[in-house]
């Protein structure tokens, strides 16, 4: 498995210089290139990466400042633009008619430089990257706790005012053994994780929210700064402590994600973890919905991006202990009683699901059974499914029928 680690860097002034030269020629040769394609499109024409790359020879004769960059951080900057134009087509294709093709980068951006495979080097506890400029070593140290095996790229860039490092290395993996446990987990906004495992036992967390106490600070912030000249004193005091609320924001959020998936993987004896395939997107886009909770489920689901950022790293971690998360489809799951199959309409604000068959549920702890009880039939595994039965009536829940417990049609599922 690959992994990409984060590192705080503190370079010394004649550091931060060579880093802001050739950042600087990066973001030129990103704008050139971006330029070129946009008036070839006019023309009719077609200007590719490859027609790009095979050109830096002859830009760099023309232009000698721009051999101060190694030759892969070039050819990496030309293959972003590339990948920058293949998202705006992807999403145009799929019918986002707002998305927006790559814009030039004004100056003062600091461009992040990519070392893919060469031009820098990792050993005795720090980074060493290569460069023509100045003859000023870029070599930063790295903290003892971090230890890294095979690497494959090394990133720098600037958040804020800080500089770091992003370091992509090879992790290996534990083999993945099936010992007959299993969870299921069900993934929401209120509630991001309602789980339910094999003895019929569930496990809930409340969703933090750090974003519901920034956000205010964050849009006091920026009307504030709005209303002030571009550029000027203000503007850039506010722009400042704009950013570091938003960062502040978005660090929280991601501790709180990356400790509680830890904790599932570690604190559960099942080595499979079932959870639903999110489509997180067409979660807030129901007509149903009134437009007023639209925008603040919106909000909760993917601005913040806690439900596909969390089974990504729920995911990763489980993979790295020898566990594996099985994604199946989820469609249903929630409005489905899981004891008699009935579908029932229930708005997004109605938390309990009531059946003319008695079962009286939270609409979260109905999701997790569903799922569980899918996969279990999905997969034949019926010692399995009797047994789960079992212990759900053991904790005073009812048991699922026949009906469910033998579904004639089950959609595939797909492991991560």
């Amino acid at each position: 498995m690959q992994l990409a680690q984060k590192i705080h860097i503190f370079p010394t002034p004649e550091q931060e210089e060579v880093l802001c030269k050739l950042s600087e020629r990066c973001r030129l040769l990103y704008n050139f290139a971006l330029a070129e394609r946009i008036d070839a499109w006019k023309q009719g024409r077609r200007v590719d990466y490859r027609k790009q790359q095979n050109d830096l020879p002859r830009i760099k004769r023309k232009y000698p400042e721009y051999g101060w960059v190694y030759s892969k951080v070039l050819q990496m900057t030309l293959r972003q633009l590339g990948a920058d134009y293949k998202s705006f087509f992807a999403l145009w294709k799929n019918g986002h008619k707002d998305a927006r093709p790559p814009h030039f980068k004004s100056g003062g951006h600091f461009v992040a430089m990519l070392y893919n495979q060469s031009g820098f080097s990792v050993e005795r506890g720090k980074v060493r990257l290569s460069h023509f400029c100045n003859g000023v070593p870029l070599e930063f140290e790295i903290p003892e706790k971090f230890e890294f095996g095979r690497v494959y790229q090394v990133a720098v860039y600037k958040d804020g005012e800080d500089f770091y490092l992003s370091i992509v290395y090879e992790r290996r993996e534990k083999p993945y053994v099936d010992n007959g446990l299993y969870q299921a987990v069900d993934l929401g906004v209120n509630k991001i994780v309602t789980a339910v495992n094999s003895q019929g036992k569930f496990f809930e967390v409340k969703n933090q929210r750090p974003d519901r106490y920034w956000q205010p600070i964050i849009e006091s912030l920026q009307s504030r700064r709005d209303r002030c000249r571009r550029g000027s004193r203000r503007w850039k005091k506010l722009n400042r402590n704009l950013k570091r609320c938003q960062r502040k924001c978005a660090n929280q959020l991601r501790d709180f994600q990356h400790k509680l998936s830890r904790k599932m993987v570690d604190n559960t004896r099942a080595n499979t973890l079932i959870i639903g395939a999110l489509e997180v997107k067409q979660m807030a886009q129901s007509e149903k919905i009134p437009k007023r909770m639209r925008n603040g489920l919106n909000r909760a689901t993917q601005n913040t991006g806690t439900l596909s950022r969390f089974a990504r790293f729920l995911t990763y971690k489980a993979q790295l202990v020898g566990k594996k998360v099985i994604e199946i489809d989820e469609e249903g799951t929630t409005r489905t009683c899981y004891v008699c199959g009935r579908e029932h309409e229930m708005e997004i604000w109605d938390r309990v699901m009531r059946c003319e068959c008695g079962n009286e549920i939270d609409r979260d702890r109905n999701s997790a059974v569903n799922l569980m009880l899918r996969f279990l039939s999905q997969n034949a595994k019926w010692t399995g499914y009797s047994q789960f039965a079992g212990n759900l009536r053991q904790t005073g829940l009812p048991a699922p029928s026949e009906l469910v417990a033998h579904p004639q049609e089950t959609p595939p599922f797909r492991a991560e």
